[in-house]
């Protein structure tokens, strides 16, 4: 299995750990992903890794759609790639949720499945290169003819020679938004997938590579986990509580929250429900210890190493192709071991 490294995005402070990073393309990792929110952006991380890297693929887990037009995108990501080196970006895109979308972004929530279809296929369009852009979208239009337009836009080819096979990944978790995934982009990330809800996905995944006419093969799926090897197992998934608590009971409107809806998915229900009441009542605590430990342990690999390889081998037998962890250097070492990678590093 491809092993990739998460560093997700920054607090107050940007640091980068790029030894770490470093001891991870030696040991064989695939990938390195960044991530945004409303702070530290996702991009300008990669370019500065890419320039004390060698091969190591490059990704965003995410982007937001909202941060960026389409357009500004497909510049980003194709320049990032040309400074790597070629063909090693990957561009992962969300939608993030509505607060950020229209509380951060000042951009209306919209429609986001036919925002993404129509964001993706005009990425493809610049990247490919075969002629001016034009698209007229259910969302998004290029030229823009909307209210304020002087109404002599004209479509416009990139002057920079794109990679025209740079991969679009999407960070989805509906049926509706995997079912599109699969259909127009070339990898997913999905939201809170563990081995023990990997059937609820294979249908709109078969779905939409049959709506495309792919191939299982042709479409990356590339889930992620938290990784802490100790011989203290109750510790350690107490310590990840306070980030699913601060999810699915605070990131997101009470009606309109991705983590909660997750983890109601996957059988969490009365859980998610006790969470979001207490952490938005400013019972952070009390929220944090409603998180069973059941869950945290599914999205997690945690404890002795004899542990974390007996539930490495469920996250082998998913359809993933991939898993991005974060952890320390051991457990990055560790989880180099596990998944028989071929580079040792010094």
């Amino acid at each position: 299995m491809k092993l990739g490294l998460m560093l997700g995005y920054s607090g107050a402070d940007l640091r980068i750990p790029i030894e770490q990073v470093k001891l991870a393309e030696r040991l064989g990792y695939d990938s390195v992903w960044t991530a945004e929110a409303y702070g530290s952006d996702a991009i300008t991380p990669l370019a500065f890794i890419a320039a004390h890297t060698e091969r190591i693929r490059l990704g965003t887990a995410v982007i937001q759609l909202a941060g960026r037009t389409p357009a500004n995108a497909a510049m980003a990501m194709a320049t990032l790639d040309k400074l790597a080196g070629g063909n090693r970006a990957i561009c992962g895109i969300g939608v993030s949720g509505p607060q950020i979308v229209e509380g951060w972004y000042g951009q209306p929530w919209g429609r986001p499945y036919y925002r993404m279809r129509d964001y993706v296929a005009i990425m493809k369009k610049i990247l490919a290169r075969e002629a001016p852009v034009a698209h007229e979208g259910e969302e998004i239009s290029l030229p823009y003819a909307g209210p304020g337009a002087l109404g002599i836009g004209k479509p416009l080819k990139s002057i920079l020679h794109m990679n025209p096979n740079l991969p679009i990944w999407l960070g989805t978790g509906m049926e509706a938004t995997v079912r599109l995934t699969a259909e127009i982009a070339d990898g997913w990330l999905p939201l809170g997938y563990v081995p023990e809800s990997a059937h609820l996905y294979e249908r709109w995944i078969d779905e939409g590579l049959a709506r495309a006419g792919k191939r299982r093969d042709q479409f990356e799926i590339q889930s992620m986990t938290q990784v802490q090897v100790t011989d203290d197992v109750q510790p350690a998934l107490d310590r990840l509580k306070p980030g699913i608590a601060l999810y699915v009971g605070g990131m997101g409107h009470k009606s309109k929250n991705f983590h909660k809806e997750m983890m109601i998915r996957r059988g969490f229900g009365d859980a998610a429900e006790r969470i979001q009441e207490l952490y938005l009542a400013g019972r952070k605590a009390e929220a944090i210890a409603a998180v069973p430990d059941e869950f945290v342990d599914q999205g997690a690999l945690v404890g002795p190493e004899a542990r974390i390889r007996k539930r490495f081998r469920a996250w082998e037998d998913c359809p993933v192709t991939g898993l991005t962890i974060s952890g320390d250097e051991r457990a990055i070492r560790f989880m180099a071991e596990c998944a028989r990678l071929n580079s040792p590093a010094d």
